[in-house]
């Protein structure tokens, strides 16, 4: 009996594990139907765990500039991709594709990237095509 009690117990954690890690790795919050372009500076490139941020000064129509916030992979994926962690700096004129978040936050998740010489990096693809997550 108590060996019975005792799996439940570790197959109800394990479920509660799994079901966390999915919550983690959704991509709910982005519109993948839509794909928005940014062209602005960067303000900051973050190489971090479990993902690497692209925060982006993009003009206005006020004349002043707003801050989007792109999430991408995380860097042992973005490596296999080309990347490097000085793949991006501040002050660099870059083009961005993302897919927008659905609450009309400045920000998003990252598509492409075209960087000051020309170089792509990401995946341009057309809007609404699913993403091809790897897990990490």
């Amino acid at each position: 009996m108590q060996k019975t009690s005792l799996a439940l117990i570790a197959a109800t954690l394990g479920l509660a594990c799994a079901g966390a890690a999915m919550a983690h790795h959704s991509f709910a919050m982005f519109d993948q139907a839509k794909q928005v372009t940014l062209k602005g500076t960067v303000k900051e490139f973050q190489w971090t765990n479990p993902h690497a941020w692209i925060e982006v000064m993009v003009p206005n129509a006020q004349g002043g500039s707003e801050v989007w916030g792109v999430e991408l992979n995380s860097p042992n994926n973005l490596i296999r991709q080309g990347w490097t962690r000085t793949a991006m700096k501040p002050g660099d004129k870059v083009t961005v594709i993302i897919n927008p978040l659905k609450d009309g936050s400045k920000g998003g998740l990252f598509n492409a990237v075209t960087l000051p010489d020309g170089k792509v990096l990401g995946d341009p693809r057309p809007p609404g095509a699913p993403i091809n997550v790897q897990a990490p």
